[in-house]
């Protein structure tokens, strides 16, 4: 175990210019334990817009230390480096001192990741094509080289008036300052250690973050309600649905505005049309989030009235809200047939999992977005549910029952259908009652009780959906509370609401024999066949696998005439 640095970092500061000479010249080397180079050209176009613009592009981690004579490369690069007492080996920053020793090279033009050009004229960077491009674009190694940018002019008298331009990007590009920590240490375990520490430490931006963090304006502007824990905060006050994360809320309201989730989000509000990306090019932050937050409404209240899923804890998957999102951000208002095979698409996709799709849920986000189509819900309806066109699955399993698994998830929602209700006094449990139970948890675990402590479980059964109650609220026996283990019979309530509450339970007249006589593996065992006969008939409800998708009468009424009449006048052209 490495015992920290010998020597504090010294901190000191590299122009671009010398630091892309020193890469051409070989001492700067890359340690083995890096990661290959990852950037594409987005990301290296990224880099040296940030230094035009005069942006920080971060500091560099270098460790000093002894290199032998080798060939070497450095992404797209090789160099036949000496033998030299001090190196500077890359520790941190590799992507950057790659893209800046690559793109400005003589040679950047053999790898198109490299290959740029600025254009002047539009003052911004370019892919350098094949040819001999126009005055006004210039390669970045020419830019970057003084004597060459004066032979680029000579050479091409019609882009004078762009000079002094390029003049001052050259001075740029050379002058920006790159700060950088010399690490002066023999143990190589120290920098592993100091490499893995950076790069998997700490928490990363979630897309939530990063799309707030380049859309939420200026720090003068009071907008508050654009931001996404304030929309989710807004949905579970109207809805009692818990408290959405903020990567879902993002990403229904990117797919309500357009197909692909996964689009590039820095120019999410750009002035300029993006035909076939974004559905409403003309929408300002405002009007989306705005939208986004009732599209996401409307669908909350669709899973919870039509669909049967009453709380975000219960949902089985979180894409299929994404999904809902687009088809209510664009059909407000579906008819009630689509709703149907809505719900249907919902519990068929749920019972099938995202696995079918290839690259599991960003796969389904991607094709299931990608099917709903702006003014044409009926067809949007049979696409998503012909992306879902397979054989009836099996039931879920029971007999691992874990809150935070789809399995678990779908069949609490069945037993939510029953209206559970309170062991000792006999009312039904209501929405409240579940949100107050999950409230600031990501599952519905605290709403959910052992019949008997695991530990009296026989090992085969300790995992089964029987031993487990939906029970939003802790119970109470002789003043004290009972917590998660509750099959002491005395906690029911006796009399005439007793043969109901056992049933909202799945807790048969068998079973409550063998519950009040304690014995154990008889009564999960009864119980596990009450669970799964009544969970085959909750999904035969939702899903309806043997039903025609039908899709709504009015629409096939208008298809029929339209065919009525192309046979028609078919007849009389014969005539």
């Amino acid at each position: 175990m490495s015992t920290g640095l010998d020597n504090r970092p010294d901190a000191t500061t590299y122009e671009v210019e010398r630091l892309v000479q020193m890469a051409w010249r070989g001492q700067i080397r890359v340690p083995h334990f890096q990661r290959g180079f990852r950037w594409g050209r987005e990301d290296v176009v990224r880099l040296f817009d940030s230094i035009v613009r005069g942006y920080p592009v971060g500091s560099l981690l270098l460790w000093v230390r002894r290199a032998r004579a080798q060939h070497l490369n450095l992404g797209p690069l090789t160099v036949d480096a000496d033998e030299m007492e001090e190196a500077l080996w890359v520790v941190d920053g590799q992507q950057r001192v790659i893209s800046l020793a690559s793109a400005l090279h003589p040679h950047a033009g053999n790898d198109p990741r490299f290959a740029l050009a600025y254009n002047l004229r539009d003052s911004k960077f370019a892919p350098l094509t094949g040819g001999s491009p126009e005055p006004h674009v210039i390669p970045l190694p020419t830019l970057f080289d003084l004597p060459k940018l004066l032979q680029w002019f000579t050479e091409n008298p019609s882009a004078t008036d762009y000079q002094e331009q390029a003049y001052r990007l050259t001075t740029v590009l050379r002058q920006h300052p790159v700060p950088a920590y010399l690490v002066k240490e023999e143990d190589p375990e120290v920098l592993r250690d100091i490499f893995d520490r950076m790069n998997s430490y700490g928490k990363r931006l979630s897309r939530a973050e990063i799309f707030t963090a380049l859309h939420a304006g200026d720090e003068s502007q009071d907008a508050p309600n654009l931001r996404f824990g304030t929309i989710s905060a807004e949905i579970d006050r109207r809805r009692t649905f818990g408290r959405i994360d903020e990567d879902t809320v993002n990403a229904a309201i990117l797919a309500r505005r357009g197909p692909d989730v996964y689009r590039e989000i820095r120019s999410e509000f750009s002035t300029h049309n993006r035909r076939g990306t974004i559905d409403f090019p003309g929408e300002d932050r405002e009007t989306a989030f705005q939208q986004g937050e009732e599209a996401v409404l409307r669908a909350v209240e669709f899973l919870q009235h039509d669909a049967g899923i009453p709380h975000i804890t219960l949902l089985p998957y979180r894409y299929l809200l994404v999904v809902l999102a687009r088809v209510f951000g664009h059909f407000p208002e579906p008819d009630p047939t689509n709703r149907r095979l809505l719900r249907r698409w919902v519990w068929r996709s749920a019972l099938l999992g995202p696995e079918i799709f290839r690259g599991s849920t960003t796969g389904a986000v991607r094709q299931l977005c990608g099917k709903v189509r702006a003014e044409d819900l009926t067809g949007s309806v049979q696409e998503l549910l012909g992306a879902v066109a397979r054989p009836e699955p099996p039931l879920p399993e029971m007999v691992r029952f874990r809150t935070n698994e789809a399995a678990a998830k779908i069949a609490l929602c069945s037993w939510w259908a029953l209206g559970p209700r309170d062991p000792s006094s006999g009312f039904t449990f209501d929405l409240g009652e579940l949100a107050d139970a999950t409230a600031e948890q990501s599952t519905v675990a605290d709403a959910v009780r052992y019949v008997f402590a695991p530990a009296s479980v026989p090992d085969q059964q300790r995992g089964w959906a029987a031993n487990r109650l939906l029970i939003p609220t802790m119970l109470h026996e002789e003043g004290e509370t009972v917590g998660e283990v509750m099959a002491t019979p005395s906690l029911f309530v006796s009399g005439e609401e007793l043969e109901e509450t056992l049933r909202s339970h799945l807790i048969t007249a068998e079973g409550a024999s063998l519950l009040r006589d304690g014995r154990i593996t008889e009564f999960l065992e009864e119980r596990q066949r009450a669970v799964r006969a009544h969970l085959e008939e909750f999904l035969k409800q939702k899903c309806e696998w043997g039903f025609e998708d039908t899709p709504p009468i009015d629409t096939l009424v208008v298809d029929d005439l339209f065919n009525d009449r192309l046979t028609d006048e078919g007849r009389d052209d014969a005539v």
